[in-house]
């Protein structure tokens, strides 16, 4: 179970025996960061997952460090003699490539995270500055080393999801560390230069985070971004995708920037879900065992606690038998016949079928770009239906599919376009796979790998 995220600045001089002088300057750092290792050691976890931003920075994904034990010192800050060291949790990096298996960002599995750094060490200070306050709080526990990769964000939020997944399936109480600072351009003289725009990409940092406003933050103005000279933000994205589609509470411990680097001391509770009672007929349908009304249901009943408190809700136990399995699954919501959204995942992102019904039915509500976000009082007037996918199967001859019984995934390199089956208005395998092509940028005559898959559709009416 995830405990408590933090937010940590990973600055040197904020250890006592080498800012010596400085200290003063950094006070409210360092008094917010032993204030955050307090709240560490009070949830009590038994395994820490470390991002940094100073390891090894790939592009191909995050770098996790496998090494049975990691150690590093600040020799580099003339301080040889602060050591520490950090366990790798194995069965967790075991469930992470499970996870990730097939995702479409994928981890970079390293045994030896600086093997191209000749004299470098394996913890960076990026990871051994909050680190030295955690242990310094008594609190020294094994688990996770990694360094963000040079993805797209909501790659990485994506990759946190899954990161979540497998610390749930550890089964050990967690916590998270996110290392990074702000801008480093805060004032004249600052490590990176001045720019004016610094100051106001740490304003709205702050307050994405303070205010839960996720989607601003993955959507942040690259051009401010780069003007922040900041090397944070990745770490905290990874982060939050670990409470993706959940609520949270945050608490803005320390934010100063005494030598034009912005320095954000946080605390992140996960919340851990409002229940939420089906109705009458949802439950007879859940004690029948029928799913032809029960995956509408649980969407409807999904949505409505969502527009009705903007959190997620925990899911009604027990589950049927086929929705404690993993599939993919689309949700469409229709408004006098014509869709109102509709989003879904080609294989399965979550514990089970049932979250995936669940996510999906929020961001088909909220998160689909062809239309505005649903209101509440639209729930009544919105038809649900749901569709299973079964897995997929690559197909080399047009042959083998049929518009009316398989849906289509095309793929060429990173793009990938789908179609689901059985649409008004696609009649023809041409036609399925011209439109798959364009969802998904493919031009005509770019080779391409076909699959097919087959659909379960639950609706509503």
């Amino acid at each position: 179970m995830l405990k408590l995220i933090g937010i940590a600045p990973h600055p040197a001089i904020i250890i006592p025996a080498i800012g010596r002088s400085e200290l003063q300057k950094v006070k409210n750092t360092v008094e917010g960061m032993r204030s955050l290792a307090i709240r560490f050691r009070d949830v009590e976890p038994e395994m820490l997952i470390i991002i940094t931003p100073h390891g090894q920075v790939l592009r191909e994904g995050p770098a996790v460090s496998i090494q049975a034990k990691l150690h590093g010192d600040f020799s580099q800050f003339g301080f040889p003699d602060i050591k520490l060291s950090f366990e790798t949790d194995k069965q967790l990096v075991e469930l992470l490539k499970e996870e990730t298996a097939r995702e479409p960002l994928k981890p970079v599995f390293l045994e030896d995270l600086f093997s191209h750094f000749s004299g470098r060490h394996e913890l960076d200070h990026g990871a051994m500055v909050p680190l030295y306050f955690l242990q310094e709080a008594g609190l020294d526990i094994p688990g996770l080393h990694m360094t963000f990769g040079y993805n797209p964000y909501r790659d990485l939020y994506r990759f946190g999801a899954a990161l979540r997944r497998a610390v749930e399936r550890r089964g050990l109480p967690a916590a998270v560390l996110a290392s990074g600072d702000l801008s480093h351009r805060l004032i004249p003289g600052a490590p990176a230069g001045f720019s004016p725009r610094g100051a106001e990409f740490d304003r709205k940092l702050i307050e994405y985070i303070r205010d839960k406003k996720v989607d601003k933050l993955l959507s942040f103005d690259p051009g401010l971004v780069d003007e922040a000279g900041e090397c944070g933000l990745r770490s905290f994205i990874i982060a939050l995708g670990m409470i993706a589609e959940t609520d949270y509470k945050p608490e803005i411990i320390s934010y100063e920037g005494p030598f034009g680097v912005g320095y954000l001391v946080a605390a992140l509770y996960p919340l851990q879900g409002e229940h939420f009672t089906l109705k009458e007929e949802e439950k007879k349908e859940r004690t029948t065992g029928n799913p032809n009304l029960y995956a509408p249901a649980l969407a409807r009943s999904v949505l409505q606690h969502y527009l009705d408190k903007g959190t997620m809700p925990e899911l009604p136990q027990p589950l049927l038998p086929e929705y404690e399995e993993r599939a993919g699954a689309f949700v469409s919501l229709k408004k006098e016949g014509r869709l109102r959204g509709c989003i879904g995942t080609i294989e399965p992102a979550h514990r089970n079928l049932a979250e995936e019904i669940a996510v999906n039915a929020v961001s088909a509500a909220i998160r689909d770009p062809r239309f505005s976000p649903v209101r509440k009082e639209e729930l009544t007037e919105l038809s649900i239906s749901v569709d299973i996918l079964s897995p997929q199967e690559r197909i080399r001859n047009k042959a083998d599919l049929d518009p009316k019984k398989y849906g289509v995934v095309v793929r060429s390199g990173s793009r990938t376009g789908l179609l689901l089956p059985d649409l008004e208005g696609v009649d023809t395998v041409e036609e399925q796979l011209d439109i798959a092509r364009r969802k998904a940028g493919i031009l005509p005559g770019e080779p391409v790998e076909i699959y097919r898959f087959k659909v379960t559709r639950y609706s509503e009416k």
